[in-house]
């Protein structure tokens, strides 16, 4: 075969792959066609494609059809970062909660995200674990104004900034965040969110906070806005956190 004929088919073969991809159930006369050439060349083609691991059914004779199979695609999602970020902590979550019902496989999922962060990221996400605490539900008194304050929020809070929040977490960077304080004070700080804690549905992070020179706990539902920055953090012990967390009654983690 000339170099002209396996550029043309191999141009072919990448143009049909884009159309099996795309479309339902092609005919094979459709396809020949299309292509201009004819049907025992398609088939040849197709046969190609399957050698490639590209999973086609194929029914010849008149009218036949061509389709990829049916569970093409299983397995291959394409996420985001942020979107993997939600799902790394999502799971983390439901680790610490211990809930085992529809969790089976969630170290395969977990190392499968992992595959895709740098190793310096990896290094990050390797202590999860060990920074999200599960502690008692609210008490109703917290409740109450935890509603509130997400009443407040709807028109104020932008998901997109607070996701900023959620990496920041994660990747061990500092972010600068507005908060409204219980009393309804409002100020600016640059903070470093060393560990979250879940007193369900209300969460904390557990943070320093530059502004005051000490460690903090902030309510996520007092967050006006969160703007990550690129300076990281080296990640401080639970128990510098220990008095903090007595003065805010917060159970042992």
């Amino acid at each position: 075969m000339s170099r002209t004929n396996t550029y043309q088919r191999l141009e072919r073969l990448e143009k049909l792959t884009a159309m099996l991809k795309a479309e339902g159930v092609l005919t094979t006369a459709y396809l020949a066609e299309t292509f201009g050439i004819s049907e025992r060349t398609l088939f040849r083609d197709i046969a190609i494609l399957r050698q490639r691991g590209l999973p086609i059914d194929a029914d010849k004779g008149r009218g036949g059809g061509i389709r990829l199979h049916r569970n093409w695609g299983l397995g291959r999602l394409q996420l985001e970062s942020q979107e993997m970020i939600d799902i790394l902590l999502s799971l983390t979550i439901a680790e610490r909660m211990n809930s085992t019902l529809f969790m089976g496989n969630i170290a395969s999922i977990k190392h499968k995200l992992m595959a895709s962060f740098s190793t310096q990221q990896k290094a990050a996400i390797g202590q999860l674990r060990q920074r999200i605490h599960i502690g008692d539900a609210a008490q109703p008194n917290l409740l109450a104004a935890y509603h509130t304050s997400l009443a407040e929020q709807k028109v104020q809070t932008n998901p997109l900034e607070l996701s900023s929040l959620q990496h920041a977490f994660l990747f061990t960077q500092r972010v600068e965040i507005g908060y409204k304080s219980i009393k309804g004070e409002q100020t600016q700080r640059v903070i470093e969110p060393h560990y979250l804690y879940l007193s369900y549905p209300v969460w904390y992070v557990l943070a320093w906070d530059e502004l005051r020179q000490d460690f903090r706990i902030f309510r996520c539902d007092r967050l006006l806005y969160a703007s990550l920055l690129v300076e990281p953090f080296r990640l401080k012990p639970l128990s510098d956190f220990t008095s903090v967390l007595t003065q805010h009654n917060v159970v042992t983690l």
